[in-house]
């Protein structure tokens, strides 16, 4: 059975869309990832606060990379059986993303990388419907 998949993907979230011959599946992945690592602790203009109160940004940054980490073998996950894979999104997560495939070996069944805005549930499919649908 050929399966297809199209993905939509940023930082906060993935809309998978897998076409089959029996029909069409839409999964959504939430992620746990902060859209940007921030410092916590008072604020200096409220008054003094000590070093130890406020995180490293380099703790902020590795928490922030295994959080995507979490993220991205989920959605790998969820495409892993897919012979042809399109991805597209608004970020830099599209990107990071195929830098993962690439990592698993699956770069070989990705058909398009495509820089867009959000989209809603009804757009995505129907994107990737109308992409595959070119395709054959």
């Amino acid at each position: 059975m050929r399966t297809k998949v199209g993905l939509w993907i940023d930082y906060r979230k993935a809309i998978v869309v897998t076409v089959t011959e029996k029909g069409e599946e839409i999964k959504e992945i939430i992620s746990e990832v902060e859209k940007q690592p921030r410092r916590s602790g008072d604020s200096p203009l409220k008054g003094a606060y000590e070093s130890h109160q406020v995180p490293a940004d380099d703790s902020l940054q590795r928490n922030f990379t295994g959080q995507l980490n979490i993220y991205y073998d989920a959605v790998i996950a969820s495409i892993r059986d897919a012979e042809s894979i399109l991805i597209f999104g608004p970020g830099e997560a599209k990107d990071e993303l195929k830098k993962r495939l690439e990592g698993n070996n699956l770069s070989g069944s990705i058909v398009g990388i495509e820089t867009v805005d959000k989209m809603t549930e009804r757009q995505i499919a129907v994107k990737i419907r109308h992409h595959f649908a070119e395709s054959r």
